[in-house]
C-alpha cells in the first residue's frame, strides 16, 4: 500500500479469544483491533487537543477471514477530512497479503461538552498531508427499518461490561449483534457496514431484527422503549464465491 503522510504500524496476533465457531476473527473483535490501534496511533503521534472520538459508521471490506493464531499486520492513517470528523483507514494483512480493510468515520468530540468540535491545527498538523485534501461525509445513507417491523424482533439485553468510560454502548457491541445476526444467515459476508444512529445509554433495551434478502442482509438495533426508533444498522453483502 502506497500512501503519502502519517501511517501508523503495529502487529496483533489474533487469540482465542477473537475467534467464534470455526476460527475466524469474529466481527466484535475486528472492531476492538480498529479502536485499539487507533488509539495507539494518536498516543504515538502526541496529539494532545482536548478532544475524544466517536464512530459514526465503518465499512469493512473482508478479502479473507483471519483465523486464530494468525499474525496479521495492521496499518492505520487519516484518508480524509470533514469540518467535525475524519475518516480512517485500517488494513490487516498476513503473509499472502492483505485480507481486511475498514474505513470508519469518527466524529471529533469536545471534552468539556460532549458536543462535536471542528478539527483543530493540531490535528492538521499532524493528519493533515495523509488525508490529502480528500473530504468525507458523516451522514448516514441506511434505510429504516421496515414498518411496521415484521415478527423475529428479539430482546438484545445489555450488560455492565457493554458501558465504556462515556457511558455508552461500546461500538464493539454492536459488532456482536452481528455476529448474532451471522449466526441466523448461514453464509459470510465480503462486506460489512455498521452506521450509529442513537448513542446506546444505561437503561436502554434494544431489541434485535435481522432482515435477510437475496445476497444480503440487513441488522437493526431498534429501541424497545421509545417506540423502535433505530440505534445501529448494519448491511451484510454475501461473500463471492
Amino acid at each position: 500500500m502506497n500512501h503519502q503522510g502519517r501511517v501508523f504500524a503495529c502487529s496483533r496476533t489474533v487469540r482465542s479469544g477473537d475467534v467464534g465457531l470455526g476460527g475466524r476473527l469474529r466481527f466484535d473483535a475486528l472492531a476492538r483491533y480498529l479502536q485499539e490501534v487507533a488509539e495507539d496511533d494518536v498516543a504515538d503521534a502526541g496529539l494532545r487537543e482536548p478532544l475524544d472520538w466517536v464512530v459514526r459508521r465503518c465499512d469493512v471490506e473482508i478479502g479473507s477471514f483471519p483465523a486464530a493464531g494468525q499474525e496479521l499486520a495492521v496499518r492505520t492513517f487519516c484518508s480524509g477530512t470533514g469540518p467535525r470528523w475524519a475518516e480512517r483507514t485500517t488494513t490487516l494483512a498476513g503473509d499472502a497479503g492483505e485480507m481486511v480493510r475498514a474505513r470508519a468515520v469518527w466524529v471529533a468530540v469536545a471534552r468539556d461538552s460532549g458536543r462535536p468540535c471542528p478539527l483543530g491545527q493540531e490535528f492538521q498538523r499532524v493528519y493533515g498531508a495523509s488525508a490529502g485534501g480528500r473530504t468525507v461525509s458523516a451522514r448516514l445513507s441506511h434505510p429504516r427499518p421496515p414498518v411496521p417491523s415484521p415478527d423475529g424482533q428479539r430482546p438484545w439485553p445489555l450488560r455492565a461490561t457493554d458501558f465504556d468510560a462515556f457511558g455508552h454502548v461500546n461500538n464493539s457491541v454492536h459488532w456482536a449483534a452481528v455476529e448474532e445476526a451471522l449466526a441466523q444467515l448461514g453464509w459470510l459476508p465480503g462486506r460489512a457496514d455498521v452506521e450509529y444512529h442513537r448513542p446506546v445509554l444505561p437503561g436502554c433495551e434494544p431489541r434485535l431484527l435481522v432482515t435477510p434478502e437475496p445476497g444480503q442482509a440487513w441488522a437493526w438495533l431498534l429501541d424497545g422503549d421509545d417506540g423502535g426508533q433505530p440505534l445501529a444498522s448494519a448491511r451484510l453483502a454475501q461473500q463471492a464465491t
